[in-house]
């Protein structure tokens, strides 16, 4: 990682949103891959966190970020501290987190899927049917993705978020009730 960054820890609200994948002209710019097709997150902060490469936790350093700006299939970005090629491909792997509280706001009835992660989520009868691990896109439509336990034994459940099937998302009650049976 480059020296002249200045170290940082992560913010509690962090969330990895972006992948830096190289360099991107010869001033310092460098191209990142967002993990969302929709990365308002990168363009609304103006300071990322980055880390190295693989699982390690520790090790962050904040970067002011110039602008960032979609370009093809990617984002490309820049930043004061980053002065020229050498040093933007020294990012080269480095993950990008944001801050949560950075996020714009969702719009009603829309939601963040890291915000949807770890919601228990019932039926109409109140009958439990799982936490929400994951949300796949599937084709025109989200897909919900549980775990649960039934007669003591794993079982994973996948419901589509689409409103013909979600009543409500409570998400200071991390709760979502459904139109959903277990044997569906």
């Amino acid at each position: 990682m480059l020296p002249t960054l200045e170290a940082a820890e992560l913010p509690a609200d962090a969330i990895e949103v972006a992948r830096i994948a190289d360099a991107w002209g010869i001033k310092g710019w460098f191209k990142v891959l967002p993990h969302s097709a929709q990365p308002e997150a990168l363009f609304s902060s103006k300071r990322w966190f980055l880390q190295p490469p693989g699982g390690k936790t520790s090790g962050a350093f904040r970067l002011a970020i110039r602008e960032a700006k979609e370009h093809s299939d990617c984002i490309v970005a820049s930043s004061e501290d980053v002065p020229d090629r050498n040093a933007a491909e020294a990012l080269r792997g480095a993950r990008v987190f944001v801050p949560r509280s950075s996020f714009p706001t969702a719009a009603e009835d829309e939601y963040y899927w890291v915000d949807l992660i770890g919601l228990q989520v019932v039926n109409r009868d109140g009958l439990a049917l799982g936490t929400v691990r994951e949300l796949l896109a599937s084709g025109p439509q989200t897909t919900l993705v549980l775990d649960a336990l039934e007669a003591g034994k794993p079982v994973e459940r996948m419901i589509p978020f689409v409103s013909a099937f979600v009543d409500k998302v409570d998400l200071p009650g991390r709760l979502i009730t459904v139109d959903w049976q277990p044997d569906y």
